[in-house]
């Protein structure tokens, strides 16, 4: 599975955001890396785990700025965001069940939610947040 290729089209023009979200295409393509990795490897769990605890705090602090913005689609945010952390939360509890097609599931799902959540819904409040001086 290809990595995630981490440019300037992926900044939302918050510098702390842009820094949280490239710490996050990390963790995601080092466990891309991880492609041939069992899944009842520790490796896999300690790495999810990590990155789920740290998207959690990229959450809050992007909430806090939509809240102290007044950005109009914070809910729609923070719902993408939950359902984010509901569906990687069952990645661990899979994992640690040793469900066997996890890590392919995994992969791709991160890949994809994260790809598309910075370029397509994170860019919404790019325009938006420069406008009124946060960068």
């Amino acid at each position: 599975m290809e990595k995630i290729i981490w440019g300037e089209d992926f900044s939302v023009g918050v510098r702390v955001l842009d820094a949280q979200h490239k710490q996050i295409v990390i963790m995601v393509n080092s466990l891309i890396e991880m492609s041939d990795t069992k899944v009842d490897s520790e490796i896999i769990s300690d790495t999810l785990t990590k990155m789920t605890k740290y998207a959690i705090d990229h959450f809050e602090k992007e909430e806090q700025y939509m809240l102290d913005y007044g950005y109009p689609e914070y809910s729609s945010q923070k719902k993408q965001h939950q359902e984010f952390k509901i569906k990687t939360v069952g990645f661990c509890m899979e994992t640690m069940a040793h469900k066997a097609t996890v890590p392919t599931e995994i992969f791709t799902y991160l890949r994809s939610w994260w790809t598309n959540h910075i370029l397509q819904e994170d860019m919404k409040y790019k325009k938006y947040f420069n406008e009124r001086g946060l960068s």
